[in-house]
């Protein structure tokens, strides 16, 4: 058993207590693993405002990198000290969207059914005598955790992990729905409705693919400037406006995006996606997590005339495969990371980092 330091969620709506706690040892088929960095995502930050629904108490964090401390019995890909990335999507292999050529969402995933355990439905983590929950198998906001062998992802032992946790969740999941996902084709038009790092990754997404104009969209205006350095033509804030969203792209481009991405997890805004995309071959990716107990209300008419509305976790990238590829190009200057990166704070500063994830900052 280790000791370590972790950032626990004893109850909803309350910050983060800095805690010791027990990171018991991996069993059959499972990697434990010291996390060097992780990523503050707006995922994590639904679970503490209820919209996204988890067991409490729990260890929050989902986007991170670190190095093999311990495996399992069974384990045979992956050792200690080797740099790994945890996945918070896996990838079994076995099930029917893993043998899918076209699906990523593997079924052992905890993300639908939220159980807060590790797949044999049992914790890793004791504090003060109680067990703590896991967060979609990963737990990254710890010093030590521990994941399901079909969970983590060996990568390049050059890469710097401060900077490659970002393929963990934001980077991966934002740049996919772009070049994965939508398939974006060259000189397409394309709307991003939020700036936040996975808009952000996006708008990367939809530059590598070729698109001829990407249309920045968000009410915070300070994100305006990184969204242009990144590949966006044009900004838009919605405030400007006393028209609907929607309607303002259309008469930007005349009919309509190709291509539009909803990465914020409104229902209003995965609406107005929707509509802005041409009516006859536009599609639409929902990026942003939908809020729990929430449902969309839509005339039917938008999808009748053509249009496609998906959904993409994780980018549309199969996990085990993808991240070590992913984190390759980034080693071979294919893409940057480093304008994602705002702030970087030592981990018991993690309430702050939280704050600064809500100001927009």
């Amino acid at each position: 058993v280790i000791k370590c330091k972790a950032a626990v969620m004893w109850e909803a709506n309350k910050p983060f207590s800095i805690e010791e706690v027990e990171v018991a040892p991996p069993k059959a088929h499972e990697v434990r693993i010291k996390i060097v960095a992780t990523g503050i995502c707006r995922t994590d930050d639904h679970v503490i405002t209820g919209g996204l629904v988890m067991p409490f108490p729990i260890i929050l964090g989902h986007e991170a990198a670190g190095v093999v401390e311990s495996v399992g019995e069974g384990v045979t890909s992956i050792k200690p000290g080797d740099k790994v990335i945890p996945l918070f999507v896996p990838q079994c292999g076995e099930c029917s969207s893993c043998l899918s050529t076209e699906g990523n969402m593997c079924t052992k995933n905890d993300i639908g059914s939220s159980t807060g355990g590790m797949p044999d439905g049992t914790t890793r983590f004791t504090c003060k005598g109680k067990a703590i929950h896991h967060f979609i198998g990963t737990s990254t906001f710890t010093e030590y955790t521990v994941v399901h062998e079909t969970a983590v992802a060996k990568i390049d032992s050059a890469a710097p992990l401060e900077k490659v946790c970002l393929i963990g969740c934001g980077f991966s999941t934002g740049y996919g729905a772009a070049v994965q996902t939508a398939k974006v084709q060259p000189g397409s038009t394309c709307a991003v409705f939020g700036l936040g790092g996975v808009g952000l990754s996006v708008v990367m997404g939809c530059k590598a693919a070729g698109a001829s104009r990407i249309i920045a969209v968000d009410i915070n205006s300070d994100k305006f400037a990184k969204a242009k350095e990144l590949g966006a033509t044009d900004c838009v804030n919605p405030k400007d406006f006393k028209k609907p969203i929607h309607e303002v792209l259309i008469e930007m481009t005349g009919h309509g995006v190709d291509y539009s991405f909803e990465v914020i997890g409104r229902t209003d805004t995965m609406t107005a996606a929707l509509a802005c995309c041409q009516y006859s071959y536009g599609v639409s990716v929902i990026v942003g997590l939908p809020p729990a107990a929430q449902n969309i209300t839509f005339d039917p008419m938008l999808l009748f005339t053509g249009r496609t509305w998906k959904g993409s976790v994780f980018g549309g990238w199969k996990s085990k495969d993808s991240v070590p590829k992913l984190v390759a190009d980034y080693m071979k200057k294919k893409f940057v990371l480093d304008p994602l990166i705002t702030h970087t704070l030592p981990f018991t500063k993690i309430n702050e980092g939280f704050d600064l994830l809500r100001r927009g900052k």
